[in-house]
């Protein structure tokens, strides 16, 4: 249950940034013809480390930046209504998702929780340029996307900003 108090700190952050506010008229395709597939972690910015602006991509994120049947669907709506014609699946170092194992992620949130989730695939990654490999070869072969369409995987570096193309 939420209190009145629990998002006031983001609600008046939105109030100064509807002060400045200058994305009205912005188009919803993706201006660059990109699309992102990264991981949620905190400590990337898909646009700054592209050079990228508002507008100019699609970015899908979740935990480990996994290619899932949601982001498959996504990349479907993506790539034949909003202008996607290349993906980046950017996955990064010192990753979670790719340095605990399943019954760790289990210990941590029973712990913390008390709540079991061993039902939950969480799909860790045990080699991260394997999974990437495989994620990159989901999007290639989907059928619902446009036959040849552009993709790549990548590894970010969290300690220094710089993106090496792996696969």
């Amino acid at each position: 249950m939420t209190e009145p108090d629990d998002f006031a700190d983001v609600l008046a952050a939105n109030d100064q940034y509807t002060r400045t506010f200058d994305l009205m008229g912005l188009e919803p395709r993706a201006a660059r013809g990109l699309g992102i597939v990264t991981c949620m972690d905190s400590r990337i910015e898909p646009l700054d480390m592209l050079g990228l602006k508002p507008g100019d991509a699609k970015i899908i994120r979740n935990a480990g930046a996994r290619v899932t049947e949601d982001v498959l669907r996504t990349l479907v709506l993506a790539t034949h209504l909003l202008g996607v014609e290349r993906v980046m699946v950017v996955a990064h170092t010192n990753c979670k998702m790719a340095s605990a194992t399943r019954d760790q992620v289990i210990e941590i949130i029973e712990a913390e929780s008390a709540i079991d989730v061993r039902s939950l695939d969480f799909r860790l990654v045990a080699d991260q340029r394997e999974s990437l490999a495989v994620d990159v070869q989901k999007i290639r072969s989907w059928p619902f996307l446009p036959p040849g369409i552009v993709v790549g995987g990548f590894v970010y570096d969290v300690s220094n900003g710089r993106l090496l193309h792996v696969t």
